[in-house]
Formats: structure tokens, sequence, C-alpha cells
């Protein structure tokens, strides 16, 4: 049998395009959930102002914003998967910085850093497995 790093797409078993399939759409998910939170709960101005009570300049908010939802709408439709994934892990990265003098738990007092960490290691499992074949880069390139 193959090694995983050996493998072509097309010699992949079908549940790694399964599992990637589900990774894709559980993180898509939440990245346009979080996005959505940002603009249409917290709203860009009240984002920005929380960046700015951790040292970030307000502006950063529309980027973020931006990064979530087109990320996860293309994460979702399996375009770019391994970098858009891979940026996606950064940012979370990133977003986990805020909450590591809070503790473990996310339910702790400002929020802990093992929801973000978990976010951030799960995409970055995504961006080394791929989309997997049920892609929508996979379908283009085939035509």
């Amino acid at each position: 049998m193959p090694t995983t790093s050996t493998m072509t797409a097309s010699s992949r078993p079908a549940g790694q395009d399964v599992a990637a399939l589900l990774l894709r759409l559980a993180l898509g998910t939440m990245f346009i959930a979080h996005g959505l939170t940002k603009l249409l709960v917290w709203t860009l101005a009240g984002t920005g102002q929380f960046f700015e009570s951790i040292g970030l300049p307000a502006w950063v908010a529309w980027p973020i914003t931006g990064l979530e939802l087109i990320g996860g709408v293309l994460l979702i439709l399996g375009v770019r998967v391994r970098w858009v994934a891979l940026i996606l892990a950064a940012e979370l990265a990133g977003a986990s910085m805020p909450h590591l003098a809070n503790g473990w738990m996310f339910t702790a007092p400002d929020g802990g850093w093992e929801y973000p960490v978990f976010l951030a290691v799960t995409a970055l499992a995504l961006s080394l497995l791929d989309g997997g074949r049920l892609t929508l880069s996979r379908l283009i390139q085939q035509r």
C-alpha cells in the first residue's frame, strides 16, 4: 500500500475524500458564522473596537471579516483548499493570542485558547490533507 505522501489524488481511499469534505463543510460553515457575527452582530465598528482593545488597529476588522467570509465559502466549495485552509489556520493562530492568558477553556472569562487553537490545528490538518476529490477545483479540472 502506498504511503500517504506517495498517493496521487486518484489513488487515495474514498474515506479520505469524505473526511476532507466533512472538514471543509464544518470549517467553512464555522468561518462564515464567525464572519457574519463580526459583520451583523458586533458590527465592523464594534469588532474594530475590540481589536483596538487588544492592540490591533481597528481597520483590521475589515480584512479579517472578509477573510472569514470568503475563506469559508471557498472551503465549502473546495477552491484552493490547501492554501485557503493554511491562511485561515494562521488567522486562527493569531486569534488565539489574546486568549492565552485567560486559561485553556473557552468558557473562561474573556474566553480561553482551546477553541481557536483547536480550529487552527483542524484548518492546518485540512491544509495538509487538501480538499480531496469532491471539490469544485477538481470538477473544473476534469472538464
